[in-house]
């Protein structure tokens, strides 16, 4: 299991705020923590600070707490329900190493806090730079506990940071497919983009080319979300796909990772192709173990789970949609918008957004919305039946969606929030919002409560099932076998053609 950390930019600037001391000495607090568990990364998520009273520490140069403020702590982090963080400054910046009196300070106290909140004690200490370094106290025998590394602490907000552990996930070493691309913004901008971990849900036209994109600046883990597979009807707009691909019914995302590993301009370089759903509990967790998702769907249910996640799982998410208004019979266009944005505490929502509707969360549950005879049911402008798109369209929105992304991590000259970008195409005009969730919105009171937020989201998923069922049953029938074998020999020709010219 790897490990992480991640908290909210307000957040942030207050523990800044209380920890580096302008006389230059030490400083601790504590904090509620709970989890976010994926498929192979747990993350603690700080969710609420608890102060010191005036005579519960002691300032020295260095600093200590005294017993009372550990009990309240602990007694306010079960009272929540959560964990309990222990957090402390050092003078010196970049990821922080831990002396012997910091070892003993935090293992002295991480059974207590296992028994009491039955979660690990999580140490953070914070750099002169705003960096942060983390680790669990994990119980590995009966009154045993071992520091465990985290690979990053995330701070979420306007800007995406993230601080490092660098011998757990190294900085990549320059390579010369990069020399123009590092040229643009430098080796540190480079060297933070290209950890991080990137989750792309649906791979349609949209997210191949955002995939491609991000395999050609350098980035080395991307994991790709789809349980589709490449139809003819794609073929207008999905690139890397190709007639043998709808023939064969392959799937989407193993389309899009054989081409990006072709792209890629990293290495090693890592591309994860799941053929689920993020509203399946296998999708949802693996997309948890992500620093950053893409969101290019157009369905409203996992959009209410991305939603959830970069809100209570502080992951931002980048998302983008295309509206086509259409002449009825093929008569023309009236208009077409598309917008991108990026979802985090402190922005918009997907919902406040109209990115989709909640009452058309239950439809979409229920199956509704791959049941043709219910679709036919709907008037013919109704916006769950509006499917027109053009490959010219999903290149602006996917251009748009990694120039919100680069914005939030790259932040040029201090800018990183652009606000919700809305081109119109009739106009040529490009509009900002700016504007903050509603009063009335339920997400940011669910920030950074994780498993705890108290909303479900996954469940069984009718359309993916079939889907990888239907595949499966394709796959081991004869005339797939035998189209395979045709497919498998043309290439090989081909390969054989292009060596002898």
């Amino acid at each position: 299991m790897k490990y992480s950390v991640a908290l909210s930019s307000q957040l942030h600037s207050e523990l800044v705020n209380h920890l580096l001391r302008d006389d230059g000495q030490e400083d601790l607090c504590f904090a509620v923590w709970y989890p976010s568990r994926g498929r192979d990364r747990t993350t603690a998520l700080l969710h609420q600070l608890i102060l010191p009273l005036n005579g519960e520490r002691r300032v020295h140069g260095n600093a200590s707490f005294l017993p009372a403020y550990f009990e309240r702590a602990l007694g306010i982090a079960i009272a929540a329900g959560g964990g309990l963080a222990f957090m402390h400054s050092h003078y010196s910046p970049g990821w922080q190493g831990m002396s012997r009196d910091d070892i003993v300070a935090e293992e002295g106290h991480a059974a207590a806090t296992n028994g009491a909140t039955g979660l690990p004690l999580v140490g953070l200490t914070l750099g002169t730079d705003g960096a942060w370094s983390a680790r669990f106290w994990d119980k590995v025998r009966p009154r045993q506990y071992e520091r465990q590394w985290c690979e990053t602490v995330r701070v979420v907000g306007d800007r995406l940071s993230l601080t490092y552990y660098d011998q757990l996930i190294p900085k990549p070493a320059f390579r010369a497919e990069l020399t123009r691309t590092v040229s643009a913004w430098g080796q540190d901008a480079q060297s933070h983009l290209a950890r991080l971990r990137i989750g792309i849900i649906g791979t349609g036209s949209v997210g191949n080319l955002v995939a491609e994109s991000l395999a050609r600046m350098g980035i080395t883990n991307v994991r790709l979300f789809d349980f589709d597979a490449v139809e003819l009807v794609n073929l207008d707009r999905l690139l890397h796909a190709t007639r043998r691909d709808a023939l064969l019914q392959r799937p989407k995302v193993e389309v899009l990772a054989r081409a990006l590993k072709r792209s890629a301009t990293a290495s090693p370089f890592t591309v994860d192709a799941l053929e689920w759903s993020i509203n399946e509990e296998e999708g949802f967790r693996a997309a948890l173990d992500c620093d950053v998702l893409f969101s290019c769907v157009d369905r409203p249910w996992p959009r209410f789970a991305l939603n959830v996640i970069a809100f209570a799982h502080l992951i931002p998410v980048v998302d983008g949609g295309i509206y086509i208004n259409a002449k009825p019979e093929g008569r023309g266009m009236r208009h077409a918008d598309w917008q991108a944005h990026v979802v985090s505490p402190g922005r918009r929502c997907l919902e406040c957004l109209k990115q989709y509707d909640p009452s058309d969360v239950g439809t979409e549950r229920d199956g509704r919305l791959d049941d043709p005879v219910y679709i036919a049911g709907l008037p013919t402008d109704h916006r769950l039946r509006r499917n027109e798109n053009v490959f010219g369209f999903s290149m602006s929105v996917a251009s748009l969606e990694i120039l919100q992304f680069l914005s939030m991590v790259i932040a040029p000259s201090g800018m990183a929030n652009h606000g919700a970008q809305r081109y119109r195409f009739v106009t040529g005009t490009l509009e900002h919002d700016f504007r903050a969730c509603e009063d009335t919105c339920l997400f940011p009171g669910i920030t950074a409560r994780g498993d705890t937020a108290g909303i479900v989201v996954t469940g069984r998923h009718f359309a993916a099932e079939e889907a990888r069922k239907t595949r499966q049953k394709l796959h081991r029938s004869w005339r797939y076998r035998l189209l395979k074998l045709r497919t498998i020999i043309s290439q090989y020709l081909e390969v054989h053609r292009q060596v002898q010219v």
